[in-house]
């Protein structure tokens, strides 16, 4: 089992960045597939990105190519975001989650471990 704690989050400007964390526990970390994901007010939790267990392969959302980079650090189980150039809609709670499937995946039903969520907030 896998339990995760995401940190990270805050207000920031729009055009601004931050990083989040995803630290977990657990001695298999490198075997998960680890995906992030965000949950605006009134709508369903959608997909940002993935990461192969590996670092090699990573995916993401049409809307945050380009802005946000997915990686980690298996020596420290950690998984990070990078979100650079935020804007007003990247406003949501994020959350980090495992997957035993192996690559990529974007579905949220394949996902079995969740983190408790960041809170980030972008004012224009």
């Amino acid at each position: 089992q896998v339990q995760l704690v995401e940190s990270g989050g805050g207000l920031v400007q729009a055009g601004g960045s931050l990083r989040l964390s995803c630290a977990a526990s657990g001695r298999t970390f490198s075997s998960y597939s680890m995906g992030w994901f965000r949950q605006a007010p009134g709508k369903e939790r959608e997909f940002v990105a993935a990461i192969s267990w590996s670092g090699g392969n990573t995916y993401y959302v049409d809307s945050v190519k380009g802005r946000f980079t997915i990686s980690r650090d298996n020596a420290k189980n950690t998984v990070y975001l990078q979100m650079n150039f935020l804007t007003p809609e990247d406003t949501a709670v994020y959350y980090c989650a495992a997957s035993v499937v192996g690559g990529t995946t974007q579905e949220i039903l394949l996902y079995d471990y969740w983190g408790q969520g960041t809170q980030v907030t972008v004012s224009s």
